[in-house]
C-alpha cells in the first residue's frame, strides 16, 4: 500500500515543483518585460527633450542669423527690473530677450542638465504678445517654470514615469497669469523624483549639477530652477516648496527665493505625488538673481487675474509700502536651532548679517525658536502620516531614483521591526530613533485630529514667543551650503531650518550673503553637531571641500508680511554687497 502512495507523491511533488518554477519564470518575465517597457518610454521621453533642444538651436541661429546686432551678453547682464523697464519702452525687442535667454540656457543645460524640455510653443507666445495692445509687468520677460507644474500639451511628471503620458489640458493659474503679465515662459525645469527629496535626480531626466562645483549637488526639490537661474540661463523662475524646496535650492545656488504666504498664489494646476496631504501646504513662488526681482515677480501674480481664476487665492495685492519702508525694524536672530547646528559659516554669516543690520539702525534681539525638535516631528507626521503609503505606492511601475532607494525601502519594512530598530538605536542615536519611530507609526483618524490639534497649540506657542519679543521678522540659518551629491537624501533632518515657517504657514526668503572661506572649511574639520552621531558625521564630511560656496542667511515674518520679508531681504541684500566692495 505504501509503495503504491510514495510514487504518487514523488509524481505530485514534482508536478507542484514544476508548475512552482514555471510561476518564477512567469513573474520574472513579466518584471523584466514591464522593466523594459519603463525603460523604452524613458527613452522616448529624453528623445523628446533632445527634440525641444534642437528645435531652439535652430530657432536661436535663425534670429542671430537675421539680427546680427542683438548683443545678448548685454541683455542678461541686466536686471529682471531693467530688462522689463527696456522691454517695455520698446529699446529691447521681446525676441531679443527671449533667444539671449534661450541662447544661455542652452548651453547652461548641457553643462548641467538643468531642463526637461524647452516650450516650442514660446514662438506662438511672442507672436500673439505682438498683437497685444496692453503691455503688463513681465511684458516680454523670459520666464523658466518647474516640472510639476502644468503647461498645456506638456506632461508634470516629477520625475514619474507613469505620468509621462499624462499631457496637461490646461496651463497652470500661475502660467496662465504669467501669460498674462506678458511674460514668455520657455523651458520646464528639473526636479527630484516624487519631489520628496532634497536632492535634484531623477531616473527620466537625470542628476542637475550645481553651478559653482559640479561635485556638489544643486538641493531641491527646485534644483533645475535654481542651477538654470544661478548660471544666468534665466531671469525669472517658479518653484515650489514643501519644505524648503525654493530656499535650500536658492541657497545651494546663491540666488535668492521666496516661498511666500500659503494661498497667497495659487496652486491650482500641478503634479502633487502625495494626494491629500494639506497639513504642511505647499507653496509656489519666485526665484530669481536678486530681490527686487522676487517683489517684481509677486507684484506681477498677485493681481487682479488670479485671484479672477483661483477664489481660494486670498486677495491681496503686492504692498508697495510695506517693501520700500525704512521704517526701523525689530529683527529677531538665531544662529542654531537646538535640533541640528548649522555649519560653521552659515553660523558666521548669520552673526556678521546681525552685526551689519544692528549698524544700519535696526533693533536686534535673540530669540529661540520653541521645540523645534518637536516641530520637525509634526512635519513629518504630517508628510507621512499614512506611513508613507501614499508615496510609494507611486513606485508601483517606476524606477526607482537611488537617492530615494532608503526612504522607499525603510517605508516597506514591516511597522513592527521599524519599531525594534528604533528602540535598539535609541541609546546611540536618538534624533534617528525618534524619527524612525515617528515614520513607523501611521495615524487613526483619533490620532491625526489630536495631531492637528497639538499642531495647532505649537503654532500658537510660535507666535506668542514672537509677539513677547514684538519681533517685525526673524533672520536665521538656512542649513549649510550646497552638500556632495548623494549626502542630501541621507540628512533630511538638516531642513529643520525650513521646514518649519511651512509648518507655521510664515513667508519666508533667502538670499545670498558671502561664500564659504578657508576658515570655515578648517572649522568645518572639528565640527561634531549636537550629539556627533551618524547624521552629524554625514553632515561634516557631505559639506567638505566648500570653499567658494555661496552662503544664504533665511528670513521670516508673520503670515501675510511678504513685503515686509522681501524689504528686510532687500536690505540684507544691500549691506552684504556693500560691506564686500568694502
Amino acid at each position: 500500500m505504501l509503495a503504491h502512495i510514495l510514487p504518487e507523491c514523488s509524481v505530485g511533488y514534482k508536478i507542484l515543483a514544476t508548475l512552482g518554477c514555471l510561476l518564477a519564470v512567469s513573474v520574472c518575465g513579466f518584471k523584466w518585460r514591464k522593466g523594459r517597457l519603463i525603460h523604452r518610454r524613458m527613452e522616448q521621453e529624453r528623445k523628446r527633450r533632445e527634440d525641444t533642444i534642437r528645435h531652439m538651436q535652430e530657432a536661436v541661429r535663425k534670429f542671430h542669423q537675421q539680427n546680427p546686432g542683438v548683443e545678448s551678453q548685454k541683455i542678461r547682464d541686466l536686471t529682471l527690473v531693467e530688462l522689463a523697464e527696456k522691454l517695455k519702452d520698446g529699446s529691447i525687442s521681446p525676441e531679443s530677450a527671449l533667444y539671449s535667454y534661450v541662447e544661455k540656457a542652452l548651453d547652461v543645460h548641457s553643462d548641467l542638465n538643468c531642463l526637461t524640455s524647452f516650450l516650442s510653443d514660446c514662438e506662438d507666445q511672442l507672436r500673439k504678445l505682438r498683437n497685444r495692445e496692453e503691455g503688463g509687468l513681465l511684458y516680454g520677460v523670459p520666464v523658466s517654470i518647474k516640472e510639476c507644474l502644468d503647461y498645456q500639451g506638456e506632461p508634470s511628471t516629477s520625475g514619474m514615469v507613469q505620468y509621462l503620458d499624462v499631457l496637461e489640458e490646461e496651463d497652470s493659474v500661475i502660467v496662465k497669469v504669467l501669460k498674462k503679465q506678458g511674460a514668455i515662459v520657455f523651458a520646464k525645469t528639473n526636479v527630484p523624483q516624487s519631489l520628496i527629496s532634497i536632492e535634484c535626480s531623477n531616473p527620466i531626466y537625470g542628476r542637475t549639477m550645481n553651478p559653482h562645483n559640479k561635485a556638489k549637488s544643486t538641493a531641491g526639490s527646485s534644483g533645475g530652477e535654481g542651477a538654470l537661474i544661478a548660471a544666468g540661463g534665466s531671469i525669472l523662475g517658479i518653484g515650489s516648496d514643501l519644505g524648503g524646496s525654493i530656499r535650500l535650492p536658492s541657497s545651494s545656488c546663491g540666488i535668492a527665493g521666496l516661498k511666500p504666504t500659503p494661498k497667497r498664489l495659487s496652486i491650482s494646476g500641478h503634479r502633487n505625488t502625495i494626494e491629500g496631504m494639506t497639513t504642511v501646504p505647499v507653496a509656489f513662488g519666485p526665484m530669481a538673481r536678486d530681490v527686487d526681482s522676487l517683489a517684481l515677480g509677486m507684484r506681477a501674480l498677485c493681481c487682479d487675474e488670479m485671484f479672477r481664476l483661483d477664489p481660494y487665492v486670498t486677495p491681496v495685492h503686492f504692498n508697495d509700502e510695506m517693501f520700500s519702508s525704512k521704517k526701523p525694524l525689530r529683527i529677531g536672530y538665531y544662529e542654531e536651532d537646538g535640533f541640528f547646528q548649522p555649519s560653521p559659516g552659515m553660523r558666521r554669516m548669520v552673526l556678521e548679517t546681525k552685526k551689519l543690520l544692528e549698524e544700519a539702525g535696526h533693533t536686534l534681539i535673540h530669540f529661540k525658536p520653541p521645540r523645534v525638535e518637536q516641530a520637525f516631528h509634526f512635519f513629518l507626521k504630517g508628510c507621512f502620516g499614512d506611513g508613507g503609503k501614499t508615496l510609494v505606492s507611486q513606485f508601483d511601475d517606476n524606477k526607482v531614483d537611488p537617492n530615494l532607494r532608503e526612504l522607499i525601502l525603510l517605508f516597506n519594512v514591516p511597522v513592527v521591526v521599524k519599531k525594534m530598530i528604533s528602540y535598539i538605536l535609541w541609546p546611540i542615536f536618538p534624533r534617528m530613533s525618534k524619527v524612525l519611530y515617528e515614520e513607523a507609526c501611521r495615524s487613526s483618524v483619533y490620532d491625526f485630529w489630536a495631531y492637528q490639534a497639538a499642531l495647532e497649540k505649537y503654532q500658537a506657542e510660535f507666535v506668542s514667543e514672537w509677539k513677547k519679543l514684538d519681533l517685525d521678522v526673524v533672520v536665521c540659518p538656512v542649513s549649510g551650503p550646497a552638500f556632495t551629491y548623494g549626502y542630501p537624501a541621507r540628512l533630511i533632518a538638516t531642513v529643520s531650518y525650513t521646514m518649519l515657517y511651512n509648518l507655521l504657514q510664515f513667508p519666508a526668503g533667502v538670499v545670498p550673503v558671502g561664500s564659504v572661506t578657508a576658515e570655515d572649511e578648517e572649522a568645518l574639520k572639528h565640527y561634531t553637531g549636537y550629539d556627533n552621531d551618524l547624521w552629524d558625521k554625514l553632515f561634516k564630511k557631505g559639506l567638505a571641500d566648500g570653499v567658494g560656496l555661496p552662503l544664504a542667511v533665511q528670513c521670516a515674518a508673520l503670515p501675510y508680511h511678504d513685503e515686509l520679508c522681501l524689504r528686510v531681504m532687500k536690505e540684507i541684500e544691500t549691506l552684504s554687497k556693500q560691506k564686500l566692495k568694502k
